[in-house]
């Protein structure tokens, strides 16, 4: 009865507890008031004074309900409707730059290293609730896969379909994926712009210097979070196509210019990330994910809705009924 209540005094629920006490002094009330008669014969009697007699503790359990319901009136029940609303300040604009050069097929990280980065970025956009996501990929040149959008289905399902296509130039050509990910981003209002750049080698193809894009990042106040991806030493990874089209594997040093990627985080005011397996990735994406919170203000509205009012005509009623058969029924009755 009382799943969806609240009570606004449930202090009052102790007065509850006299209950069994005005109980048991009724009881031994009662029993104290009895009288025994003794008669030669019962039948002069009238049977109906037993009914009464027998129905005279109504008045006592009429009372003690209407007090139970009086108390519960008191305590004031009531239910409570509450929403929300979600107030938020400029949230961020995060712009993913994800290198997809042959090399992120190796199978360094489970099952290679650029399904482990779709799985973890997945879950990272998933937790950007109310910031805008753009995908930027690159390889021997660079391209926008998705704009900045709030709508994480877009973004999410760019995300999986990422592979490598022999329909761009091989190479990993970092500059350009770095400044087309800061033109992406360089007209956004935005309180914070922020690009989280990940490759797997070193820079070796497209026309832009690095170092230029990081500078271009840094005129238009852009940070930059680099990841180098790769276990450090030699990885099973691509180094030709079979007839049909796969890659063929062999174990291959792992290079990752670091000394690149930390220039690049510093110049902005990121910071770099080395990731080497699984659980290093997902921990780097958490790490940024914490680094980089937008302001959430949330408003709960709450309307109450009162119910003590049908408790007290409860009790009313019932102390108006005992009142009632105490005047006439069981009037008779001390």
């Amino acid at each position: 009865m009382f799943t969806n209540y609240v009570f606004e005094d449930p202090a009052f629920f102790w007065l509850l507890a006299l209950v069994p006490l005005v109980i048991g002094w009724y009881l031994w009330r009662r029993n104290q008031q009895q009288a025994t008669l003794k008669l030669s014969n019962t039948q002069g009697l009238l049977k109906g004074t037993d009914v009464i007699a027998k129905l005279h503790p109504l008045v006592f359990i009429l009372k003690a309900l209407a007090f139970v319901l009086l108390v519960i009136a008191i305590a004031r029940p009531r239910t409570v409707d509450e929403t929300t609303q979600i107030k938020s300040t400029k949230g961020i604009d995060i712009a993913l730059a994800i290198d997809i050069s042959p090399s992120m097929y190796a199978k360094d990280l489970k099952p290679n290293r650029l399904e482990a980065l779709k799985k973890v970025a997945a879950d990272f956009i998933k937790g950007r609730i109310t910031d805008r996501v753009g995908l930027v990929v690159y390889s021997g040149e660079s391209y926008t896969k998705t704009p900045l959008t709030s709508d994480r289905s877009i973004v999410l399902s760019a995300l999986s379909s990422l592979k490598y296509t022999n329909t761009i130039n091989s190479g990993t050509a970092i500059g350009s994926g770095l400044a087309t990910a800061v033109n992406r981003l360089k007209d956004s209002k935005a309180k914070s712009r922020v690009i989280i750049l990940l490759t797997d080698g070193s820079n070796n193809a497209g026309f832009i210097d690095p170092k230029i894009a990081s500078e271009l990042a840094l005129e238009h106040k852009i940070k930059v979070y680099t990841i180098g991806m790769g276990t450090n030493g030699n990885a099973l990874s691509p180094v030709a196509l079979d007839r049909n089209g796969g890659f063929q594997y062999a174990m291959a040093p792992v290079e990752i210019d670091e000394d690149l990627l930390k220039q690049i985080a510093k110049t902005t005011g990121g910071l770099y990330f080395r990731a080497t397996d699984n659980r290093s990735l997902k921990a780097i994406y958490n790490e940024i994910d914490k680094l980089e919170k937008t302001d959430i203000e949330e408003l709960k509205f709450t309307q109450y809705h009162e119910k003590y009012r049908v408790f007290a005509i409860l009790a009313f009623v019932f102390f108006a009924l005992a009142y009632v058969l105490k005047q006439t029924i069981f009037k008779s009755f001390i």
